[in-house]
């Protein structure tokens, strides 16, 4: 890791780190869309503050210092970068989850060709496979209400959401949190490949499986093991390997 800016607190340049690394995974696993979606992580400051990205920057160039501070409002309260742009759509939905959801630390939103499809798919993701099983009756939906630059939206965005930590976003994309970081890429890493699995099954043409109900249910439960964190950590220490060239980089 770079030495610190000055003035910059060393708790907050961690998460900056990590939520950097979190961007070039996302891109490296092709999960961007140019210099749209976003990723968020909340600071453990007391103040309900959280980080997201500079408008403008490619995910496979995101740093820490590409990073912006921002409140519940919208308004860049940071002063290490105070003059870094922030896209309202990444705000509205953003803020909504982190005011609402104090145990997700990190939400992740992806606009991928897999993630669309199934959005505008009228049954949504379907228990077709062992990926999708994990959000078996643990997915919301949320309708499509135009490009998210109203606020208004928030409190029903919140609504669908529930107590889930994954959502799709009909006609639009996904949407998948966690308690850390480890934990919100795991969650967007099962969704995006259960849609993909899904487009490709029905591509196919044939007809096809869905395991009985209490299958399904056995499997979700199953990965809420007591030992899935531990699980999601060792993934997440995996995949970092994956950019370990880059860290220099994204940390800087």
């Amino acid at each position: 890791m770079h030495d610190l800016p000055l003035d910059a607190d060393a708790m907050e340049w961690a998460a900056r780190c990590e939520l950097a690394a979190l961007y070039r995974l996302i891109a490296h696993f092709r999960m961007t869309d140019l210099i749209d979606t976003h990723i968020s992580l909340r600071l453990e400051d007391g103040a309900g503050h959280f980080l997201i990205n500079r408008y403008g920057v490619l995910f496979e160039h995101m740093t820490a210092s590409d990073l912006v501070k921002i409140n519940s409002e919208g308004q860049v309260v940071d002063t290490l970068f105070p003059d870094h742009r922030v896209n309202r759509a990444g705000f509205v939905i953003h803020s909504a989850i982190h005011a609402a959801r104090p145990d997700l630390h990190c939400v992740i939103h992806t606009h991928t060709a897999a993630g669309m499809a199934v959005s505008a798919q009228a049954d949504g993701l379907r228990p077709i496979s062992q990926h999708a099983l994990k959000f078996y009756n643990r997915l919301a939906y949320h309708d499509y209400e135009g490009i998210a630059l109203d606020t208004a939206e928030r409190e029903r965005l919140v609504a669908d959401l529930g107590t889930h930590s994954a959502m799709i976003l009909r006609n639009h994309g996904l949407l998948a949190a966690g308690s850390s970081v480890a934990d919100a890429f795991q969650n967007i890493y099962f969704l995006e490949r259960a849609c993909q699995a899904q487009i490709q099954a029905l591509a196919g043409g044939g007809k096809l499986l869905q395991p009985a109900p209490h299958v399904c249910e056995h499997t979700a439960r199953q990965f809420e093991q007591d030992d899935a964190q531990g699980i999601v950590q060792l993934a997440w220490d995996a995949a970092l390997t994956l950019i370990a060239d880059q860290q220099a980089d994204y940390t800087a």
